[in-house]
């Protein structure tokens, strides 16, 4: 009986331990701020152009050097965010705008002449995306009370004709949109104009549920390439200096 009884103490023991170790463990697992990876985006732009060109050639397997350097994104057009070092997530977006792009901000704040024409096209992978960042746009903040609409553009719930009905009649500062809905809307008719716009920014901030950005899922990847970024008045305007790549 007393060796039952002892075994049956050390068996106690050995639990109680075990308690007190998961509890341990758990509580610093608690207390520890979880790291957040470094961000592409916060690159220099030289990094950043060679990030562009290899994604870009994924989209266009088939095309030679020669052929790809035709339709490269420019390293000049991609703009200098490295003085940032805060969180690229939306809850600081706000103030990612107003301290790394001041003429954005000022140009957001200003009444558009002509409809249809954003001074920023806002690429999100995802519609839920979309929702959050025209949230985050539409503060008073960069908006103030003179600012012009922000379109919210992709295709759940709506057609190609009915995006191009809303931005032919509303004078918009910001189109924000998924690649796919944005480059039928830059491609396939006049209504998305690029000729107040001076911004795009890349969502590359949002990750879906198996860690991927928008340049990482290739269907979202061939859309920006192929419709959006690489749309000939786009395209244009990036190589004239006209239009700023921004990577969020």
């Amino acid at each position: 009986m007393n060796a039952e009884k002892a075994a049956s103490k050390k068996k106690r023991k050995r639990r109680e331990k075990e308690k007190e170790r998961k509890a341990k463990k758990r509580k610093l697992a608690e207390t520890m701020e979880p790291i957040e990876p470094p961000s592409v985006a916060a690159q220099p732009p030289t990094l950043l152009a060679d990030y562009m060109s290899s994604m870009q050639a994924k989209t266009f397997s088939k095309m030679s050097g020669i052929e790809l350097t035709d339709i490269q994104i420019p390293e000049s057009s991609i703009l200098d965010t490295t003085m940032w070092t805060g969180s690229r997530n939306l809850d600081q977006l706000v103030d990612f705008i107003t301290k790394v792009l001041p003429t954005l901000r000022i140009r957001l704040s200003q009444r558009p002449k002509s409809n249809g024409s954003p001074t920023l096209i806002f690429v999100a992978a995802a519609a839920l995306r979309v929702v959050d960042v025209i949230r985050v746009l539409k503060d008073n903040r960069l908006r103030g009370e003179k600012g012009g609409e922000i379109a919210k553009l992709f295709g759940k719930h709506f057609k190609v004709e009915e995006h191009a009905a809303y931005l032919r009649r509303t004078k918009v500062a910001a189109a924000v949109g998924t690649p796919g809905r944005l480059g039928k809307l830059l491609t396939d008719t006049d209504a998305l104009s690029a000729s107040a716009l001076t911004h795009i920014i890349l969502d590359l901030s949002y990750h879906d549920a198996k860690k991927r950005s928008v340049l990482d899922i290739p269907e979202t990847r061939d859309e920006v390439f192929k419709t959006v970024l690489c749309a000939p008045k786009i395209l244009n305007g990036l190589k004239q200096g006209k239009i700023q790549l921004v990577l969020l």
